[in-house]
């Protein structure tokens, strides 16, 4: 089941919050949807999930448009805003039950679909307390439930973890990870780890246009179109001794250790160590050293700041 954005363009008054932007995601892909605050990040998935209306461009959600079948978007997306609207003098059960009944989910489906998304998402103990009662995490949880009540096709995700304590982020993550099997995913986040460790691919928004759309891996090999090698030694070599590597760029010293560019499409470690023991240098460490995800967000997003 696709999301399909095509020259999606949102303006509030004289501010255009997402300018002509297009992209797609496809079923099964865990898509991470990052960005600076005030980005477009939030507005977009808004208009994703049937909340906003776009001024410009197209969304399609699994061959629906929301501008011209909202209700059929919704019957097969689940939605997670970024403050978790939820009903506070609810039961937590009473309330999923009510949103199952919104679905068209009733009777003995309702009962057994509602005991499955409790189990799932670990509310089993805080089933029959008020949501006003719960912590964040718990809260965070419900409204995951909520999202998944109806078993849709597309989940979009705004900031689900945000607010929460370590362990409940981890817990959360792997929630998505198991929810995600046969979904689409869109998920945003400023959670750097939890891009890697869930998404398979990542979407970075910068002043309402994208940036970057690409795996993570590609991400960092285009970001400096170099890799970067550091080898430590017991006492610092002549940077020169490794110049004569073809592939190497630049040769930094550090230390006891040399930072190293070269040609992304080459692996020079076999050759560097041949040098450092052809010329008696005892190496300690010898390893790619990446560009973190991080480094990669800023320097997108400041880039596009310059310009």
């Amino acid at each position: 089941m696709s999301v399909i954005v095509k020259h999606l363009t949102k303006t509030f008054g004289k501010q255009k919050a997402v300018d002509g932007i297009s992209f797609n995601a496809q079923n099964g892909e865990i898509m991470g949807f990052l960005g600076p605050n005030g980005a477009g990040k939030s507005t977009t998935m808004k208009i994703a999930s049937c909340y906003l209306p776009p001024t410009a461009g197209t969304v399609v959600v699994g061959g629906y448009d929301v501008t011209e079948e909202p209700l059929e978007v919704r019957k097969i997306a689940g939605y997670l805003p970024e403050h978790n609207p939820l009903y506070y003098d609810m039961y937590v059960k009473e309330y999923l039950s009510f949103i199952a009944s919104l679905h068209q989910i009733r009777g003995a489906k309702n009962k057994e679909r509602v005991n499955e998304m409790i189990m799932l998402t670990g509310l089993t103990r805080e089933q029959h307390k008020k949501i006003g009662q719960l912590s964040k995490g718990y809260r965070q949880r419900v409204g995951l439930a909520q999202a998944m009540i109806h078993d849709p096709e597309v989940l979009i995700l705004d900031e689900p973890t945000s607010g929460l304590d370590p362990n409940q982020i981890v817990e959360i993550r792997e929630l998505i990870r198991q929810m995600s099997i046969n979904k689409t995913v869109i998920f945003s986040t400023h959670i750097m780890q939890e891009v890697q460790a869930l998404c398979d691919r990542v979407l970075i928004i910068d002043q309402g246009k994208i940036v970057a759309d690409d795996q993570v891996t590609n991400l960092k090999k285009e970001s400096t179109g170099k890799q970067v090698i550091l080898a430590e030694f017991e006492s610092l070599p002549d940077p020169s001794l490794f110049q004569q590597i073809e592939g190497i760029y630049q040769v930094e010293s550090q230390g006891n250790s040399l930072r190293i560019y070269a040609d992304p499409e080459k692996d020079i470690r076999s050759s560097i160590f041949k040098i450092a023991s052809g010329n008696n240098l005892p190496l300690v460490e010898l390893k790619k050293e990446e560009e973190s995800l991080e480094q990669i967000f800023q320097s997108l997003t400041n880039k596009n700041k310059q310009e």
